[in-house]
């Protein structure tokens, strides 16, 4: 007896194989049994997926969600599109390790580092955790997708050494506890470390993000931490990746990967025809990492994002140089400077410059479309493009995009037409993709909510597969989504839809799939606004659990309707749930030492536990959420040898302390130290993490053979 029945589907199973038709059978939230249609049966619900195709849940490597899971556990809009995994705590940004007095501060740096808006986090992050494992346990149990989460290098740093890990070196003393630190957050359920040392990343003071004063021999020695845990990855971002890696950084990246003995991705790789030695150039890490032994993966986007911009707030054009003298201006005197033609001239100059890196992609101004305007003389231009509207006044187009900018006080939205939208991009991006040279991913979800929208990337790059230039067959662009970054992070049995599997799965229309028009909603805390775009031709995208296929919606829209898993929308009650998490210890495939690398999570219970409403008929999967025991490791989604263990405590979640060395700021991290106002949180089951391969291909072996290595998923 089954629990779900999808019958009659097209599967497409990850691999990259030809599609075809099948009956799925899933059982306690496992791929129990696939066969040819009509020949399952025996299941307490079933789906009709004629015409439909079935294929794994897509797994974003790319994400920035630390924040909002902790007021939205569905991480939307993520979900609506297919997205049943994400990979969090990127560019060495993460909520944990966190002291009380470092809260402000931090969330300060993350509303202008990853442009959240700064009342939103003051609202919707709650507090109650010091350790990563504090962070992990808050969310443990509580999400709606899986998540898995990445150690930021800034969060170290701030922990260990405070104020002073800003602009300062580290000493060897508090390098080692940043390393103690590092082993205790990975041994309580991070899946590796990030870090960021890019020109872009400033902190709310506008001062540089602390991780930009380690040195090299601080960055390895935090990297070789992660060589001592499977499961693990690393990622990085320097000034290179938008300006051109330079010797020096070429060298870094590689190194960082053989002292880790892991995988070390970045982002993200820019597709221009018109420039095709740059991308040559970009992939020169990735050769020299497997010559020598390492692996460095470029992610790369499947889609132009959708990205605006503005001169009143922080943005993409502040990034170019000169242009940040202008724009971090007060209001007043940027205004003033504006009307300067000199100031415009030397604006103008240093967006097309060489300094300028990628960004010259911006500086196309008769390119550039109005959006959003906010005079009466400027709303007759909404939707217009500016060289249009230049040729009408006789004016350059720079200076008719800033005299409008100055009619709406700097508020006017504009919105940059990608250059690389020709044909011969998209070959090249493609191509890129399909010979593995590059993987999808850099949606930045969760970040720069009023900028950009890259979490649609999956039903856009499906449309454009089905019903666009076709360039990639579907089956490829799935696997490339699913099985391709599974690989990568050591995600056993998911990516891929074969019997024993877990049950992260896309159900979708290949006619109608794609992503409705981007809009700005304000349904974040505070009403703080963010950009959104609904998902078309998704019909169930579940992580063994029910979850609608419909967008968010404003709390100021009316009437309210039902969210992603049939659950009233606009709640921002301070209310949680504070059950304890599944986390129990087991082995630590050859070390003897407790595991548990976590990550996830999605229910359909959840609905109840607030007494929300949840539709029947969208209960698909929900059984498995349900199930007791489950705990989160790097050996995959198991039950626990001794189900009354892993089963719902009652009482505290003891932690095992770690011996940090002895400095003004070492304590020990068991201790919750700082309480800020609660947030919604719902009850979900625990889904776990895999291991990668301890070691990477030893430096002699060859690219190949490193390729498959590194990448290979662990048996079960």
């Amino acid at each position: 007896m089954f629990d779900h029945l999808i019958a009659g589907a097209t599967v497409i199973d990850g691999t990259g194989g030809p599609a075809f038709a099948a009956d799925v059978a899933l059982h306690e939230g496992r791929i129990a049994r696939i066969g040819p249609p009509g020949s399952l049966d025996g299941a307490t619900e079933t789906v009709d997926a004629a015409g439909l195709v079935l294929c794994p849940g897509f797994i974003d490597p790319h994400t920035h969600y630390d924040a909002q899971l902790l007021w939205d556990p569905f991480a939307s809009p993520s979900n609506v599109h297919g997205v049943t995994t994400i990979i969090s705590g990127n560019c060495g940004f993460t909520l944990a390790p966190l002291r009380a007095e470092d809260a402000e501060w931090t969330l300060e740096m993350m509303a202008e580092v990853e442009g959240m808006p700064l009342a939103a986090l003051a609202a919707g992050v709650g507090g109650g955790w010091t350790s990563f494992g504090q962070y992990l346990d808050l969310l443990d149990g509580h999400l709606g997708v899986n998540a898995a989460f990445l150690v930021g290098h800034c969060a170290l740093r701030r922990y260990v050494m405070g104020p002073d890990g800003t602009g300062n070196g580290a000493t060897p003393a508090q390098v080692d506890q940043m390393r103690a630190v590092l082993h205790e957050a990975i041994e309580a359920g991070a899946i590796g470390f990030s870090s960021s040392q890019s020109f872009t990343h400033n902190d709310g003071d506008g001062r540089p993000i602390p991780s930009r004063a380690a040195t090299q021999e601080e960055l390895l020695a935090l990297c070789e931490v992660v060589s001592h845990h499977e499961g693990t990855t690393l990622e990085y971002i320097t000034d290179g990746c938008l300006k051109g890696f330079s010797e020096a950084e070429t060298e870094r990246i590689v190194a960082m990967s053989l002292t880790g003995q892991r995988a070390v991705n970045w982002n993200v790789l820019t597709v221009d025809s018109r420039d095709p030695d740059t991308v040559e150039h970009q992939l020169g890490p990735t050769r020299l990492a497997a010559e020598r032994g390492g692996r460095v993966v470029a992610l790369t986007m499947p889609i132009l994002v959708p990205m605006n911009m503005s001169f009143l707030t922080r943005c993409a054009l502040t990034l170019m140089p000169y242009w940040d003298r202008i724009l971090t201006l007060p209001i007043e005197a940027r205004r003033a400077v504006l009307r300067d033609p000199e100031v415009r001239q030397k604006m103008d100059e240093a967006a097309h410059s060489e300094e300028a890196g990628v960004l010259r992609r911006l500086s196309d101004w008769a390119a550039y479309s109005i959006g959003d305007t906010f005079s009466e003389a400027n709303r007759p231009l909404e939707g217009r493009k500016v060289g249009d509207i230049a040729r009408e006044r006789g004016q350059q187009p720079f200076d008719t995009l800033v005299d409008i900018v100055l009619a709406d006080d700097l508020r006017t939205v504009l919105w940059p037409t990608p250059p690389e939208d020709d044909d011969e991009s998209w070959k090249m991006r493609m191509a890129l993709l399909d010979s593995g040279q590059a993987m999808v991913g850099g949606s930045d979800a969760g970040a720069h909510l009023d900028r950009m929208l890259g979490s649609v990337y999956p039903t856009v790059f499906l449309a454009d597969t089905y019903r666009g230039r076709r360039l990639l067959s579907p089956e490829r662009a799935v696997q490339l989504m699913t099985d391709v970054p599974a690989q990568l992070f050591g995600l056993q049995d998911r990516g891929r839809v074969v019997e024993g599997a877990h049950a992260d799965l896309v159900l979708f229309d290949p006619g109608t799939i794609d992503a409705g028009p981007v809009r700005t909603v304000h349904d974040l805390p505070a009403d703080s606004a963010c950009l959104n775009a609904a998902a078309r031709g998704i019909h169930l995208h579940d992580i063994v659990g029910p979850l609608e296929a419909k967008p968010r919606r404003a709390r100021s829209q009316e009437p309210l309707d039902r969210i992603n898993d049939g659950k009233s929308a606009g709640q921002w009650q301070d209310r949680r749930i504070n059950r304890p998490c599944r986390r129990v210890p087991g082995q630590r495939h050859g070390h003897g030492q407790p595991e548990t690398t976590r990550v996830v999570p999605g229910s359909a219970a959840a609905a109840s536990s607030f007494g929300l409403p949840c539709r029947d008929e969208h209960a698909l999967l929900r059984s498995a959420r349900e199930l007791p025991g489950h705990i989160l490791s790097r050996g995959g989604l198991r039950e626990h040898p001794h189900p009354a263990i892993g089963a719902e405590r009652k009482g505290p979640v003891t932690q095992r302390p770690v011996d940090h060395p002895s400095t003004s700021r070492a304590t020990s991290s068991t201790t919750a130290e700082w309480v800020r106002p609660p947030t919604l949180m719902r009850s979900t089951p625990v889904l776990e993490m895999s291991p990668m391969p301890s070691r990477l291909t030893p430096p002699e072996a060859s690219s190949s053979r490193l390729a498959a290595s590194a990448s290979r998923r662990p048996a079960a």
